[in-house]
């Protein structure tokens, strides 16, 4: 995907948007369907130059907060808003309403699988989980905190015995953490864990200070029990209505 791919997809929409329904007064007949970049502009709060070079494809940046007013002006439907936000490489922050839709039954979902299962938020902390997840996490899922992963695997000394080939894992934890947070690495939540775990954590702050990068991929997992190991095979899944949300599935081999 390209600029021109964004600058195009500006352009079609802004050609089905009439004027009427922008809230605009008709003028008469207009030589090109839709609205015109200076009504678009107008909505945008932005000069018909910038609208011109946006979808010329030029080099110009649009913020988070811009594309929220485009979006809003070209009355984009949720997913067209999502599609938006992909073509200039923005990770989309979607209003409250949309992210709390059907949170519920995805939520709920959880409970159903036949295999330790949980889902985590681009912090990493826990916010649903299944009964057999939550046997095999004692020391995690039943935080009286918010239970975050990071914290458990940097924090808890039940975590160094638990995870086979703890240091590795750890490692991989970070870079795999360091790639979710992505565009969200400077928002305030974020940066206060990171601290956190850097001051509690010399290994924590180690590798994030390595930068390296890797993404959240699946594979064998063994834990360590007192009756013996337990080998998983993980895999990681984004649902389709909220892809700052991951749903980590452990099926037992």
């Amino acid at each position: 995907m390209t600029t021109k791919d964004l600058g195009i997809y500006i352009r079609k929409h802004r050609e089905r948007v009439s004027a009427e329904e922008a809230g605009f007064r008709s003028t008469g007949r207009r030589r090109t369907s839709g609205l015109r970049r200076e009504e678009l502009a107008q909505l945008c709060d932005v000069s018909p130059t910038w609208i011109t070079w946006l979808e010329q494809g030029r080099e110009v940046k649009a913020s988070s907060a811009m594309l929220e007013k485009l979006s809003k002006a070209l009355a984009l439907t949720r997913a067209e808003r999502r599609y938006l936000f992909t073509l200039a490489g923005k990770l989309e922050d979607e209003d409250e309403g949309a992210r709390s839709d059907g949170l519920d039954v995805l939520f709920k979902s959880v409970e159903f699988m036949n295999a330790p299962a949980y889902i985590i938020d681009r912090k990493w902390n826990a916010l649903s989980w299944n009964k057999q997840a939550f046997e095999l996490f004692r020391g995690w899922l039943d935080m009286e905190e918010t239970p975050n992963l990071l914290n458990f695997t940097f924090l808890s000394p039940i975590a160094r015995n638990l995870i086979e080939d703890w240091e590795g894992r750890a490692k991989r934890l970070v870079a795999e953490f360091r790639a979710d947070c992505g565009l969200h690495v400077d928002e305030a939540e974020v940066q206060d864990l990171i601290s956190e775990l850097s001051e509690k954590s010399e290994v924590f702050a180690k590798y994030w200070k390595d930068y390296e990068v890797t993404t959240r991929e699946g594979g064998l997992r063994i834990f360590n029990y007192e009756s013996g190991k337990l080998s998983y095979l993980q895999t990681t899944f984004h649902p389709a209505s909220r892809r700052d949300l991951k749903l980590v599935l452990l099926l037992p081999v």
